[in-house]
Protein backbone atom coordinates (compact mmCIF):
# COMPACT_ATOMS: atom_id res chain seq x y z
CA UNK A 1 0.00 0.00 0.00
CA UNK A 2 1.18 3.47 -0.94
CA UNK A 3 2.36 5.40 1.99
CA UNK A 4 3.95 8.68 0.01
CA UNK A 5 0.19 10.55 1.12
CA UNK A 6 0.02 9.74 4.84
CA UNK A 7 3.76 11.92 5.09
CA UNK A 8 2.92 14.73 7.46
CA UNK A 9 5.54 17.70 7.66
CA UNK A 10 3.38 20.20 10.01
CA UNK A 11 5.79 19.80 12.69
CA UNK A 12 9.09 21.54 12.42
CA UNK A 13 11.85 19.44 13.81
CA UNK A 14 13.73 20.74 16.76
CA UNK A 15 17.44 21.29 17.12
CA UNK A 16 20.23 20.77 19.25
CA UNK A 17 19.89 23.85 20.44
CA UNK A 18 16.36 24.29 21.70
CA UNK A 19 15.95 25.12 25.05
CA UNK A 20 13.48 22.63 27.30
CA UNK A 21 11.18 24.92 28.09
CA UNK A 22 10.15 25.46 24.25
CA UNK A 23 9.43 21.67 23.94
CA UNK A 24 7.30 21.95 27.13
CA UNK A 25 5.25 24.53 25.18
CA UNK A 26 5.67 22.25 21.81
CA UNK A 27 4.04 19.32 23.78
CA UNK A 28 1.32 20.99 25.39
CA UNK A 29 -0.18 22.00 22.02
CA UNK A 30 0.30 18.57 20.63
CA UNK A 31 -0.69 15.05 21.37
CA UNK A 32 2.26 13.35 20.40
CA UNK A 33 4.38 11.38 22.42
CA UNK A 34 7.59 12.50 20.62
CA UNK A 35 9.34 15.64 18.44
CA UNK A 36 12.38 14.90 16.14
CA UNK A 37 15.71 16.56 16.92
CA UNK A 38 18.18 17.48 14.00
CA UNK A 39 21.36 19.00 13.72
CA UNK A 40 22.28 20.96 11.22
CA UNK A 41 19.74 19.52 9.48
CA UNK A 42 20.77 15.88 10.04
CA UNK A 43 18.49 14.03 11.92
CA UNK A 44 19.35 12.34 14.98
CA UNK A 45 16.29 11.02 16.52
CA UNK A 46 13.28 12.01 18.88
CA UNK A 47 12.76 13.18 22.64
CA UNK A 48 9.96 11.78 24.45
CA UNK A 49 7.30 14.09 26.19
CA UNK A 50 8.05 11.95 29.27
CA UNK A 51 11.78 12.59 29.58
CA UNK A 52 11.27 16.08 28.34
CA UNK A 53 8.83 16.46 31.49
CA UNK A 54 12.02 15.45 33.55
CA UNK A 55 14.44 17.74 32.30
CA UNK A 56 15.14 21.80 33.69
CA UNK A 57 13.74 23.94 31.33
CA UNK A 58 16.00 26.27 31.20
CA UNK A 59 18.30 23.22 29.68
CA UNK A 60 18.98 22.64 26.15
CA UNK A 61 18.46 19.88 23.92
CA UNK A 62 22.02 19.39 23.16
CA UNK A 63 22.44 19.17 27.15
CA UNK A 64 20.46 16.27 27.15
CA UNK A 65 21.32 14.41 23.87
CA UNK A 66 21.70 11.15 26.25
CA UNK A 67 17.73 10.80 26.11
CA UNK A 68 17.89 10.98 22.27
CA UNK A 69 15.62 7.46 20.51
CA UNK A 70 17.25 7.12 16.87
CA UNK A 71 14.01 5.60 15.10
CA UNK A 72 12.63 6.34 12.31
CA UNK A 73 11.64 4.65 8.73
CA UNK A 74 12.07 5.02 5.27
CA UNK A 75 9.91 6.31 2.84
CA UNK A 76 10.68 2.96 0.98
CA UNK A 77 9.29 1.16 4.02
CA UNK A 78 6.45 -1.15 3.77
CA UNK A 79 3.15 -0.30 5.80
CA UNK A 80 3.56 -3.58 7.74
CA UNK A 81 6.77 -2.77 9.10
CA UNK A 82 6.05 0.71 9.89
CA UNK A 83 3.10 -0.46 11.96
CA UNK A 84 5.46 -2.68 13.57
CA UNK A 85 7.99 -0.05 14.41
CA UNK A 86 5.49 1.82 16.21
CA UNK A 87 4.81 -1.08 18.66
CA UNK A 88 8.46 -1.48 18.81
CA UNK A 89 9.24 1.94 20.14
CA UNK A 90 5.94 2.46 21.11
CA UNK A 91 5.14 6.23 19.99
CA UNK A 92 2.43 7.41 18.11
CA UNK A 93 4.61 9.31 15.41
CA UNK A 94 7.45 7.67 13.53
CA UNK A 95 9.98 10.15 11.56
CA UNK A 96 10.27 9.28 7.76
CA UNK A 97 13.91 9.58 6.14
CA UNK A 98 14.76 9.29 2.23
CA UNK A 99 17.80 7.12 1.05
CA UNK A 100 19.97 10.08 2.00
CA UNK A 101 18.50 10.06 5.12
CA UNK A 102 16.84 13.55 4.32
CA UNK A 103 13.96 14.42 7.09
CA UNK A 104 10.66 14.19 5.70
CA UNK A 105 8.08 14.40 7.98
CA UNK A 106 6.43 11.88 9.93
CA UNK A 107 3.51 9.25 9.54
CA UNK A 108 1.17 9.54 12.44
CA UNK A 109 0.15 5.73 13.92
CA UNK A 110 -3.68 6.38 13.90
CA UNK A 111 -3.04 6.84 9.57
CA UNK A 112 -1.44 3.60 9.20
CA UNK A 113 -3.87 2.02 11.72
CA UNK A 114 -6.62 2.81 9.55
CA UNK A 115 -5.31 1.28 6.62
CA UNK A 116 -5.15 -1.98 8.60
CA UNK A 117 -8.31 -1.72 9.23
CA UNK A 118 -9.20 -0.94 5.34
CA UNK A 119 -7.29 -4.69 4.83
CA UNK A 120 -9.44 -7.49 3.64
CA UNK A 121 -8.76 -8.79 7.01
CA UNK A 122 -11.27 -6.18 9.03
CA UNK A 123 -13.20 -5.29 6.19
CA UNK A 124 -14.85 -8.45 4.85
CA UNK A 125 -16.84 -10.21 5.85
CA UNK A 126 -15.74 -13.65 7.42
CA UNK A 127 -14.90 -15.53 10.64
CA UNK A 128 -11.90 -15.36 12.62
CA UNK A 129 -10.36 -18.06 14.39
CA UNK A 130 -7.69 -19.09 16.39
CA UNK A 131 -5.70 -22.28 16.27
CA UNK A 132 -2.64 -23.75 17.64
CA UNK A 133 -0.18 -26.26 16.98
CA UNK A 134 3.82 -27.37 17.95
CA UNK A 135 5.75 -25.07 16.19
CA UNK A 136 7.64 -27.21 14.04
CA UNK A 137 4.70 -28.78 12.75
CA UNK A 138 2.61 -26.42 11.89
CA UNK A 139 2.63 -24.32 8.44
CA UNK A 140 0.62 -21.58 6.87
CA UNK A 141 0.97 -24.03 3.18
CA UNK A 142 -1.04 -26.19 5.19
CA UNK A 143 -3.22 -24.32 7.02
CA UNK A 144 -4.44 -22.96 3.82
CA UNK A 145 -4.71 -25.98 1.95
CA UNK A 146 -7.63 -26.86 4.55
CA UNK A 147 -8.79 -24.14 3.93
CA UNK A 148 -9.76 -24.19 0.85
CA UNK A 149 -10.46 -27.21 0.35
CA UNK A 150 -13.69 -26.17 2.48
CA UNK A 151 -14.18 -23.77 -0.77
CA UNK A 152 -13.12 -21.24 1.54
CA UNK A 153 -11.02 -18.29 1.48
CA UNK A 154 -8.55 -17.13 3.78
CA UNK A 155 -8.29 -13.68 3.89
CA UNK A 156 -5.34 -13.24 6.08
CA UNK A 157 -3.76 -14.92 9.29
CA UNK A 158 -0.98 -13.36 11.02
CA UNK A 159 1.56 -15.47 14.33
CA UNK A 160 -0.32 -13.59 17.12
CA UNK A 161 1.48 -15.94 20.18
CA UNK A 162 4.68 -17.95 20.83
CA UNK A 163 3.92 -19.85 23.36
CA UNK A 164 7.25 -22.28 24.50
CA UNK A 165 6.85 -25.30 21.74
CA UNK A 166 3.86 -24.21 20.57
CA UNK A 167 2.48 -21.46 18.43
CA UNK A 168 -0.83 -19.35 17.78
CA UNK A 169 -2.29 -18.37 14.71
CA UNK A 170 -4.98 -16.02 13.84
CA UNK A 171 -7.28 -16.68 10.84
CA UNK A 172 -9.44 -14.41 9.22
CA UNK A 173 -11.72 -16.99 6.62
CA UNK A 174 -14.35 -15.86 4.11
CA UNK A 175 -16.90 -17.97 2.24
CA UNK A 176 -17.78 -21.37 4.27
CA UNK A 177 -19.38 -21.90 7.44
CA UNK A 178 -16.66 -22.55 9.51
CA UNK A 179 -17.80 -26.20 11.01
CA UNK A 180 -16.34 -28.44 8.72
CA UNK A 181 -13.04 -27.02 8.86
CA UNK A 182 -12.79 -26.29 12.01
CA UNK A 183 -13.18 -30.67 11.74
CA UNK A 184 -10.41 -30.90 9.08
CA UNK A 185 -7.88 -28.83 11.54
CA UNK A 186 -8.89 -30.97 14.70
CA UNK A 187 -7.90 -33.91 12.13
CA UNK A 188 -4.57 -32.33 11.24
CA UNK A 189 -3.71 -31.82 14.90
CA UNK A 190 -4.64 -28.80 15.50
CA UNK A 191 -6.50 -27.50 18.71
CA UNK A 192 -9.10 -24.78 17.85
CA UNK A 193 -8.23 -22.10 20.54
CA UNK A 194 -11.13 -19.71 19.78
CA UNK A 195 -14.60 -20.83 20.10
CA UNK A 196 -17.59 -19.42 17.49
CA UNK A 197 -21.10 -20.02 16.63
CA UNK A 198 -20.38 -22.66 13.85
CA UNK A 199 -18.37 -24.79 15.88
CA UNK A 200 -21.00 -27.43 16.42
CA UNK A 201 -18.58 -29.53 17.88
CA UNK A 202 -18.00 -27.58 20.48
CA UNK A 203 -21.22 -26.27 21.29
CA UNK A 204 -22.33 -30.62 21.14
CA UNK A 205 -19.53 -31.00 23.43
CA UNK A 206 -21.38 -28.30 26.05
CA UNK A 207 -24.48 -29.83 25.58
CA UNK A 208 -23.39 -33.52 26.00
CA UNK A 209 -21.51 -32.49 29.31
CA UNK A 210 -24.01 -30.49 30.29
CA UNK A 211 -25.80 -33.39 30.21
CA UNK A 212 -23.83 -35.40 31.82
CA UNK A 213 -23.13 -33.09 34.62
CA UNK A 214 -27.19 -32.83 35.58
CA UNK A 215 -27.26 -36.85 35.26
CA UNK A 216 -24.70 -37.35 38.18
CA UNK A 217 -26.05 -34.55 40.43
CA UNK A 218 -29.46 -36.09 39.80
Amino acid sequence: MPLKKFVINDLTPSSTETLIGDLHDVFKGLTYSHVPIVKEGVYLGCLSETDVLCFEPTCSVNEVMYAIEDFYVRNSTVWLTVLEAFAEKDSNIMPVLDSDNKYLGYYQLNDIISMFNHTPFFSEPGGVILVEKSNIDFSFSELSQIIESNNAKMLGAFISKIDGELTQITIKIGGSSLTHIFQDFRRYGYTVVSSHEDDEFLQTLKERSAYLNNYLNQ
